[in-house]
């Protein structure tokens, strides 16, 4: 299984920016997926969850600027991220619970690999 993340860069402060995760490869379902962060020196946090029915949740700090979309089909998940802070700087990481696997009722967590986003003056 791999997850395929894209649309980070550089960003002005208060500006706009659109994160994609695909995942694709041995996938059964996928339960949750989400967008975690971390930046320099600190430890991975949630930004965003969003169900296979689509409840999501989000972090304090996002909240009312980042909305997580999902499209089952594509199995696919984004991340519009607006009104964006220097505090927003991390890299974001996309991670999925698949069932890889038919026969075993089970989910495992998978990761993309990063994209950084810096927001700046």
């Amino acid at each position: 299984v791999q997850l395929q993340a894209s649309g980070g860069g550089w960003v002005q402060v208060g500006g706009s920016l659109k994160l994609s995760c695909a995942a694709s490869g041995s996938i059964v379902s996928i339960n949750s997926m989400a967008w975690y962060r971390q930046a320099p020196g600190k430890q991975r946090d949630l930004v965003a969850a969003i169900t296979s029915t689509g409840r999501t949740d989000y972090a304090t700090s996002v909240k009312g600027r980042f909305t997580i979309s999902r499209d089952n089909s594509k199995r696919t998940i984004d991340l519009e991220m607006k009104s964006l802070k220097p505090e927003d700087t991390a890299v974001y990481y996309c991670t999925a619970e698949v069932m890889t696997r038919s026969d075993v009722a089970y989910y495992t967590a998978f990761w993309g690999q990063g994209t950084q986003v810096t927001v700046s003056s």
